[in-house]
């Protein structure tokens, strides 16, 4: 199964020095982790709807919200207790927030 990993800020996480790059080149190795990256700031974000068939446009940020999502992470995992271990070990569940998705197996 896939998993969509989405690593958040929080600022009531906890203070984390470990370098996510370990993280990620051991999640690599293993076949876990199949891509990721950080994401620009939110200030640069556009949410993009239609109505009425307009084009409506909203810059970042759009909610009132503490956490922001700053980067994902697509995983590969046999189930969701599996993707729960291996994102335990990501830095940013101490530092952050992480919050994990299957992909809907229709819609491949």
């Amino acid at each position: 199964m896939q998993f969509l990993m989405f690593v958040m800020t929080d600022p009531t996480g906890e203070d984390n020095n470990d370098d996510v790059e370990v993280w990620v080149n051991e999640m690599d190795a293993s076949g876990a982790r199949i891509l990721g990256d950080r994401l620009a700031p939110v200030s640069q974000a556009k949410q993009v709807r239609v109505r009425g068939g307009e084009l409506v446009l909203t810059d970042g940020p759009f909610a009132e919200t503490r956490e922001i999502i700053a980067g994902f992470d697509l995983l590969e995992a046999p189930d969701m207790d599996a993707a729960i271990e291996i994102a335990r070990k990501h830095p940013m569940a101490q530092a952050g927030a992480l919050l994990l998705r299957a992909l809907d197996p229709w819609m491949g």
